[in-house]
Order: structure tokens, then C-alpha cells, then sequence
């Protein structure tokens, strides 16, 4: 299986600090709906949710080591 080149071009890197910022508004919101959450399935799929979404945002703060965590959440001057 062929692996696709990663694209770390300017403006792949300003796409992937959005996507980046979406995915951690959805975790969030996620969190908030497994809190109010009762049944133990459900909370179970939020967690799975959350989980592969945070795998993501790694993969992306990989891509870009550069970037400074403040720039990744929307902190930078």
C-alpha cells in the first residue's frame, strides 16, 4: 500500500491549524455531552470519539512541530 506524501505546504499548515482548532471545539462539546451522559454504551462511544480525535490532532502537531501550542489554540500574538 502506498503511503500519501503529507502536504506541509503554508497553506496546508493554515488548513490544519483550523482543522486542528475544530477538532478541539468538537472534543470539547463531546465531554460535555459524556458528562451528561447516563447510559454506560453511549458514554463508551463518546470516549472512542474523543479518543480518535485526539489521535488526529497529534498527527497534525506532528506535521507541523514547528508550530508553537499557543498558535495551535488560537493564543498567538
Amino acid at each position: 500500500m502506498d503511503e500519501k506524501k503529507e502536504d506541509k505546504s503554508a497553506e496546508s499548515m493554515k488548513n490544519h491549524i483550523v482543522y486542528y482548532r475544530s477538532l478541539t471545539k468538537v472534543i470539547s462539546n463531546i465531554k460535555k455531552e459524556k458528562e451528561q451522559e447516563n447510559e454506560s454504551a453511549i458514554k463508551e462511544h463518546l470516549e472512542n470519539r474523543i479518543e480518535a480525535m485526539e489521535k488526529d490532532r497529534k498527527r497534525i502537531r506532528d506535521m507541523f512541530p514547528e508550530i508553537k501550542e499557543e498558535e495551535w489554540n488560537g493564543n498567538a500574538d
